[in-house]
């Protein structure tokens, strides 16, 4: 990929407010889901653990960090992957992602407004507007199976 120049914020642990490259960002993202996805205490694998009070919210900042890192790709980098030719699946994880954003209300609307003219044409069923789908309703009700296997 190409060398990004995008500046972003990251808040560490100690909650202070840190710049940093985007290669940087997308670094402490990963590293942050991954520490949070392997925490025992936070999704515990061993029968009869309890999940934590915290978990809904915790997913939903797990939901928000990985849309960024999906938005910056889409902002910065989607002409090399239409030249990688993985604009595809690029398209199917987006759209997957979102719909099971939507079916648990794991997204705030206000924070992926930025990205709804995307989302409306990859979610919409053909009839619509063209996209690959299978001609389930748009929307989070009824949208599920929109990515047809190729």
């Amino acid at each position: 990929m190409a060398v990004c120049n995008t500046q972003y914020y990251w808040y560490d642990e100690r909650g202070k407010k840190v710049k940093c490259t985007a290669p940087q960002y997308v670094d402490f993202v990963m590293s942050s889901v991954q520490k949070l996805v392997t925490d025992e205490d936070v999704f515990p694998t061993k029968y009869g653990r309890e999940f934590p009070s915290s978990f809904e919210s915790l997913v939903k900042k797990i939901c928000k960090y990985l849309f960024h890192v999906l938005g910056h790709i889409y902002w910065a980098h989607f002409k090399e992957t239409l030249a990688l030719e993985l604009h595809g699946h690029l398209n199917t994880l987006y759209v997957h992602f979102i719909l099971f954003a939507r079916e648990f209300n794991l997204l705030d609307p206000k924070e992926t407004a930025v990205m709804d003219d995307l989302t409306e044409v990859l979610c919409s069923s053909p009839g619509n507007s063209g996209a690959t789908g299978d001609g389930a309703n748009s929307g989070a009700s009824g949208a599920q199976n929109h990515v047809k296997e190729r």
